[in-house]
């Protein structure tokens, strides 16, 4: 038998790194902290970012490297080369940043984007040490090496949707498909810890079941799909009427919003009769036991956001409880109907 232990650890921790960036990226959003740093990979021309608006400001016989950011008058300059600077700002030294204007600090919201940043690299070099392990094994599991071939190209891909995410200054939608980037990552990790697991489950599914199952997980698909399209309002409202207004987000919620709210009761039905049916019949339930509870904190989750008006925290942890699903149930999935290894 195949010894997958270094690449089951290394999916293991690839996943949680993703999942504390998909709650800070979420976090990133509530504190409106995405343009903490206004330019990508570095901040404001930094590896580690600036801690005042001091460090911004121009200043006489400073030594500026290129690529370094300064705020003048309420705009972004950019040093053009490594310099000393004189008495006097010379222009010609520095030229405009020109792939949106905003130009503000906050040391704040600066630190917290920079911390999802660094998560985001910190899961990117465990997945590619996750595929130089699965080289390993290009001959005796191709399926394991493509699955962590393709989560590789999709942290890059991510990182690149990333610096669209900033250069656009937070466009919705496109904050919405670096989310469901995250979860596509989610789903070729949750396959390889499957594939290198070691347990086994053995119980056999009647077909309805299954096809029940699979209705479920699509449920679910097209639940958080939605989900990022109210995200997309809920971000439009905090630009238009800012933190503050927060009690009135939901006065012209759209019906995808209550369609959102209300197809959760469907998907909290369809997994009750499951886990009855799984209980009935004594099959391993540790999986549907925590997806029941995962379920039940998000729907509290979900009716204190609507009933106390998006309190702190709230928003990132009903995020990062979705992809915790998401995740559950894709392994119960592949245990359930993947003919290659029936483990659990």
């Amino acid at each position: 038998m195949i010894n997958y232990k270094k690449l089951y650890f290394s999916a293991l921790i690839s996943l949680c790194l993703v999942y504390l960036v998909i709650f800070a990226g979420g976090t990133v959003r509530m504190t409106e902290s995405g343009m903490g740093c206004p330019d990508w990979p570095k901040c404001f021309g930094y590896y580690i970012p600036p801690t005042n608006i001091s460090d911004l400001k121009w200043k006489k016989n400073h030594y500026y490297k290129n690529g370094q950011i300064i705020i003048k008058d309420k705009s972004l300059l950019v040093a053009y080369n490594d310099f000393i600077s004189s008495e006097s700002i010379d222009l010609n030294n520095w030229k405009n940043y020109t792939k949106h204007d905003y130009a503000e600090f906050n040391a704040t919201h600066t630190w917290i984007e920079f911390v999802n940043r660094l998560l985001g690299a910190l899961a990117g070099l465990s997945t590619l040490i996750l595929f130089i392990f699965s080289l390993k094994y290009i001959n005796k599991n191709k399926i394991l090496f493509l699955i962590s071939f393709l989560v590789l190209i999709g942290m890059l891909f991510q990182a690149w949707l990333g610096k669209l995410v900033v250069d656009s200054n937070l466009l919705p939608h496109k904050v919405s498909l670096h989310m469901l980037m995250a979860f596509l990552i989610v789903f070729g990790l949750t396959y390889l810890l499957f594939i290198t697991s070691k347990k086994t489950f053995n119980s056999i599914i009647p077909k309805k079941i299954k096809h029940l199952m699979i209705l479920t997980f699509l449920l679910l698909i097209i639940q958080i799909t939605i989900g990022t399209q109210v995200r997309q309002f809920i971000d439009i409202q905090i630009d238009s009427l800012g933190q503050e207004k927060k009690d009135i987000w939901l006065e012209l919620a759209p019906f995808k919003f209550y369609f959102h709210r209300s197809f959760s009761t469907l998907i909290f039905c369809s997994n009750i009769f499951i886990y009855y049916v799984f209980k009935k019949n004594n099959w391993n339930i540790y999986l549907l036991n925590l997806i029941m509870f995962i379920l039940i904190v998000e729907i509290i989750i979900g009716a204190i956001m609507y009933y106390f008006s998006f309190p702190f925290s709230s928003q990132p942890i009903h995020l990062l409880l979705s992809a915790l699903l998401f995740g559950i149930q894709s392994l119960l999935i592949f245990n359930i109907y993947n003919p290659l290894k029936k483990t659990i």
